[in-house]
């Protein structure tokens, strides 16, 4: 009841969210604190279900994505502030509290930052790219260990992910290469994982594509040359409608595909790309970028001018970055648009 009475001023909260333990603390209107407590998670949205509606302010972090969607239904306003901005905001020492303080100064800023809240849908779409890409990691984890056992006993396989799966039961199954009974054993065992891992990718990537295949936008998005289904349900699951962002440019931004910046002086100083944001959709711009430089017919596409007049100025893979960028800031026209999709010839000279 105590904290109840308390929180009848506070106009902003900050949450310090933990496993168990949610450290809170309230603002007035004029940035003065009012409230500092903690709630065990099983109290926390009681709490909030009992307080007058305010700005409720949180770091971005895994769990943060569910308890903002769950404070929203009480009608609060919710903020998820990226982790490195509130790092400013934390005075002297730091400690839970603290840290809730800072979380709830940095949401009163006009200036600041906000991570979108994600709906239930965009978060199943997210999963299943995590669940995929962890996969693949594990994938090529394991034939790079079994390519390391094998050169031990003088045996190299050709390059490749292809190549090695198909030499791989010639190998196990040939009596005259120096394996010892129990490497043979080793490696069959580990080909069996490997061919597991095979077919959950593969059923992963089919989902995927399903989800593509329903989503009007995801096949919009799949008209932009180097986007496929991976990167279109990707790239709505990182953004959603994409209001959050002014224009394409911002959007590209984020997804750290532009230079870095370190001026001072009045002396401009463009470094390499920034790698902000989403470092995994940014990766599949990347790939699907870099596979349109190659193999894209520049006479009969509307970016194959372009393409070659920079291939003529700077390197392949500033022209792969550049081509990536463009398409974020094609894809945010085609996301925040309705029925918006890429036209591979200028509608100004069709016939």
């Amino acid at each position: 009841m105590r904290h109840l009475a308390q929180a009848q001023h506070v106009a902003t909260y900050g949450v310090d969210i933990g496993k168990n333990l949610f450290h809170v603390a309230g603002l007035d209107k004029t940035g003065r604190p009012q409230l500092r407590t903690k709630f065990r998670r099983d109290t926390l949205l009681q709490f909030f279900g009992n307080v007058p509606v305010a700005v409720i302010a949180m770091e971005a972090c895994p769990g943060s994505q569910w308890l903002a969607r769950k404070l929203q239904t009480y009608g609060h306003t919710v903020r998820i502030v990226p982790a490195q901005f509130v790092k400013p905001y934390v005075k002297s020492n730091k400690n839970d509290s603290v840290d809730a303080e800072a979380i709830a100064e940095a949401a009163t800023r006009p200036t600041m930052r906000f991570v979108a809240v994600k709906r239930v849908d965009q978060v199943d779409v997210q999963a299943l790219h995590r669940a995929r890409d962890m996969m693949v990691y594990q994938r090529t984890a394991l034939i790079s260990q079994m390519r390391g056992l094998l050169l031990e006993y003088g045996i190299a396989l050709r390059g490749g992910a292809g190549a090695f799966k198909l030499d791989l039961p010639g190998v196990i199954e040939d009596a005259e290469n120096e394996l010892t009974p129990s490497m043979r054993q080793l490696l069959a065992m580990q080909r069996q994982h490997l061919e597991e891992l095979e077919s959950h990718i593969h059923h992963l990537s089919e989902e995927v594509a399903a989800q593509a295949d329903r989503d009007d936008v995801a096949r919009r998005l799949m008209t932009i040359p180097g986007f496929g289904a991976l990167a279109a349900t990707a790239l709505l699951a990182a953004v959603g409608d994409a209001r959050q962002f002014r224009r394409g440019r911002d959007m590209s931004a984020w997804l750290g595909l532009v230079p870095a910046q370190y001026s001072t002086g009045g002396k401009p100083t463009l470094l390499g790309m920034s790698k902000r944001g989403n470092s995994y959709v940014r990766r599949l711009l990347i790939h699907g970028a870099r596979s349109c430089v190659i193999h894209m017919d520049r006479t009969r596409n509307r970016l194959g001018a372009w393409l070659d007049q920079l291939s003529r100025r700077v390197h392949f893979n500033k022209v792969t970055v550049a081509l990536a960028n463009k398409m974020a800031r094609m894809a945010w026209v085609v996301i925040t648009h309705r029925g918006a999709l890429y036209q591979r010839n200028d509608p100004r000279f069709a016939l």
